[in-house]
C-alpha cells in the first residue's frame, strides 16, 4: 500500500506523472498535494502539552523565554528534514531502519522509549480535552469520549486522503491563536526584547524550576515521535525523492506556523498577567484562559479553550499514529493509512488501544494529571539527544541514502545540536542536585561543556582530513532510492561509538530518574 497515487487532502499525483512541473499553476497544484506531512508534524507538536509549557513561561517568566523559540527553529528543520529524506528515499519506517541498521539491541531501546513516552504524551492530550471542556462547561466524560470517537473513527475509515483532510481542518483550527494575540495585545518592543535577548529570569522556583521549563519548551518542540511520525507518514503518502522541494516547502510552513502559535500564547499569557497577583502562580491551560478571559474578555478565554482542545486532538492523531506505526515497522505488522480495518488489524488496534487506555486514565479520580503534563515535556527533551543521534548516525550511512546522505555542514551542526541537548540535560541534573544553583554556575557548565564540544569537533575534523573518503556523487539523485535491506552490509560499529553510545545511554537513564524526582517533590510540595 505505499506505492501508488499520491492522495493527498488538497489533490493528487498520479504515480505516472513523471513530468517537469513547469509554470506556477503546475507548482502550486504540486505543493498542494503533497502539503500535509510536514505541516501535521509541526501543528501536532503544538498540542496539549505545548499549550501548559508556553503558557506557563509566559505566566511565570512574561516574555523572557521568547528566545528559546528562535533558537529551536534550525533544530526543527534540520532534524525533521533528515527524518523526510529518510522516508522517501528509503521507503522504510524510522523504528525498522534503526533495527535493521543497528541490531534489535540498540534499535529496542529506540522503540521503548518512543512507546513509554507516547503513552504518557497521549494522557496529556486528553488532559487538554478536559481542561477545555471543563472551561466551556461541558461534561468531563462526554468531551472525553467524544473525543476519543474522533480521533479512533478519522483514522479507521480506511481512506488516508480522508484522514489527513480531517488533520487538515485541525491544522486550519489552530490559527485561532493569532486573534486571541491580537486581543491580549502585548507590547511590540517587550516581545522583541524577548526574541533577541537571551535572558534567564529568576522566580520563585528557582534555577532548577527555570532549567525544567526550558528543557520542557525543548521537548514539546521537539519531540522524538516527530521523527517516527514523519518518516513513517511521508512514506504512507508515497512521497518519492522528486518531491523533495515541495515537501520542504511542506516543513517550512509547519516550522513557521508553529512558531507564530507558540510566540502568541507566550505574548498573550505574558500580558494577561503582567499586572496580576497570579503572575508567577502557573496552575494549568485552563488558569491560563480564565487569566486571558479576566484580561481581554469572555471571547480570548473561549478561543483559547477551543484552540486547546483542537491541538490536543490533532496531538493525539500524531502521537497515536507515530507508536502505531513503529510497532507495525518492529512486529512487521501491515501498517498504513490506505489499508481498512480488516486489511491492517494489528496496525488499528495498537491505535485504538492506546486511545481507549489514555482516555480511561484521565477518567480515573485521583489521577497524577498535573505531574504527567510537566513531565511529559521534560522527558521529551532529556531523550531527545539520543533520539537525533540515531537519526545522526543512518544520514550518514551510504548505503541507506547513497547521494542523500548529510553533507558537511549538516553534519556539524547536527553535532552542534546533539552537544546542546547533552548540556541541556547536564544543567538539568545539576539543577535537581543543588535546587539554589545560581545563574553563574549554570553559565559556566554551558562554557565547559561548549569547550567539550569544541574539542571534539577540532578531533572529528582532524582525523576528518587525515581519513581517505570518496566524494559524494549526488548526480541523479531524484531517481536513487535504497536497495531492499536485506541486501545491505550492516554497518561495523567500531568499539569506541558503542562506549560513547552506552554512556549517553547510561546518563540520559540518570537525567530521567533525576527529573522524575524533581517533578515529584514538585508535586508535594504543592
Amino acid at each position: 500500500m505505499h506505492l501508488g497515487d499520491i492522495r493527498g487532502a488538497l489533490g493528487t499525483i498520479r504515480v505516472g506523472d513523471v513530468g517537469a512541473r513547469r509554470g506556477l499553476s503546475a507548482k502550486l497544484k504540486t505543493l498542494l498535494a503533497i502539503i500535509g506531512p510536514g505541516l501535521i508534524v509541526m501543528v501536532g507538536d503544538n498540542d496539549a502539552g505545548a499549550f501548559a509549557t508556553y503558557g506557563q513561561a509566559g505566566q511565570n517568566y512574561g516574555t523572557h523565554l521568547l528566545w528559546t523559540l528562535l533558537l529551536l527553529v534550525p533544530v526543527l528543520y534540520v532534524n525533521q528534514e533528515m527524518v523526510l529524506r529518510l522516508g522517501a528515499v528509503t521507503g522504510v519506517g524510522h523504528a525498522r531502519l534503526i533495527m535493521a541498521r543497528f541490531g534489535k539491541f540498540w534499535g529496542a531501546f529506540s522503540v521503548i522509549d518512543l512507546f513509554i513516552l507516547n503513552a504518557l504524551t497521549l494522557v496529556t492530550e486528553f488532559i487538554g480535552i478536559t481542561l477545555a471542556s471543563g472551561y466551556l462547561g461541558l461534561p468531563k466524560p462526554v468531551a472525553v469520549v467524544l473525543a476519543a470517537a474522533v480521533i479512533v473513527g478519522s483514522a479507521f475509515t480506511g481512506s488516508f486522503r480522508r484522514f489527513e483532510r480531517i488533520a487538515m481542518a485541525l491544522c486550519a483550527g489552530s490559527l485561532l491563536l493569532v486573534p486571541i494575540y491580537f486581543l491580549a495585545h502585548p507590547g511590540v518592543g517587550q516581545m522583541a526584547r524577548g526574541f533577541v535577548l537571551p535572558t534567564m529570569p529568576g522566580g520563585s522556583g528557582g534555577m532548577a524550576t527555570l532549567m525544567l521549563l526550558v528543557i520542557g519548551i525543548v521537548g514539546t518542540t521537539v519531540a522524538p515521535w516527530q521523527l517516527f511520525f514523519q518518516q513513517s507518514y511521508v512514506i504512507d503518502k508515497r512521497i518519492t525523492p522528486r518531491f523533495m522541494r515541495y515537501e520542504k516547502a511542506d516543513l517550512w510552513l509547519g516550522i513557521a506556523v508553529v512558531v507564530v502559535g507558540a510566540s502568541a500564547m507566550m505574548g498573550a499569557a505574558a500580558a494577561a498577567f503582567a499586572h496580576s497577583s497570579a503572575f508567577g502562580g502557573f496552575t494549568d491551560a485552563a488558569g491560563v484562559a480564565g487569566g486571558l478571559e479576566a484580561y481581554a474578555g469572555r471571547t480570548a478565554g473561549v478561543l483559547f479553550a477551543i484552540a486547546l482542545l483542537d491541538a490536543s486532538i490533532i496531538g493525539a492523531f500524531a502521537v497515536s499514529l507515530s507508536t502505531a506505526y513503529a510497532i507495525g515497522d518492529v512486529l512487521g505488522l501491515k501498517h498504513s493509512l490506505h489499508r481498512g480495518v480488516r486489511g491492517a488489524k494489528g496496525f488499528y488496534a495498537v491505535y485504538g488501544g492506546l486511545v481507549a487506555v489514555a482516555a480511561a486514565i484521565v477518567l480515573l479520580p485521583g489521577s497524577p494529571l498535573g505531574l504527567l503534563t510537566e513531565g511529559v515535556q521534560a522527558l521529551a527533551g532529556v531523550l531527545l539527544p539520543s533520539a537525533s543521534l540515531y537519526l545522526f548516525m543512518l544520514c550518514n550511512d551510504r548505503q541507506v541514502l547513497g547521494p542523500w546522505v548529510n553533507g558537511r555542514r549538516t553534519n556539524l551542526f547536527t553535532a552542534a545540536v546533539v552537544g546542546v541537548l547533552v548540556t541541556l540535560s547536564i544543567i538539568l541534573t545539576a539543577a535537581v542536585l543543588f535546587p539554589n544553583i545560581s545563574a553563574g554556575a549554570i553559565y559556566q557548565i554551558m562554557a565547559v561543556c561548549g569547550g567539550v564540544g569544541v574539542l571534539a569537533a577540532g578531533y572529528v575534523l582532524a582525523r576528518g582530513r587525515r581519513a581517505v573518503t570518496a566524494p559524494i556523487d549526488r548526480v541523479g539523485r531524484d531517481m536513487w532510492r535504497m536497495p531492499p535491506l536485506a541486501e545491505l552490509t550492516r554497518p561495523t560499529m567500531a568499539a569506541g561509538r558503542k562506549i560513547g553510545m552506552g554512556a549517553l545511554r547510561l546518563y540520559l537513564l540518570a537525567a530521567t530518574v533525576l527529573v522524575i524526582v524533581k517533578l515529584v517533590e514538585d508535586a508535594l510540595a504543592r
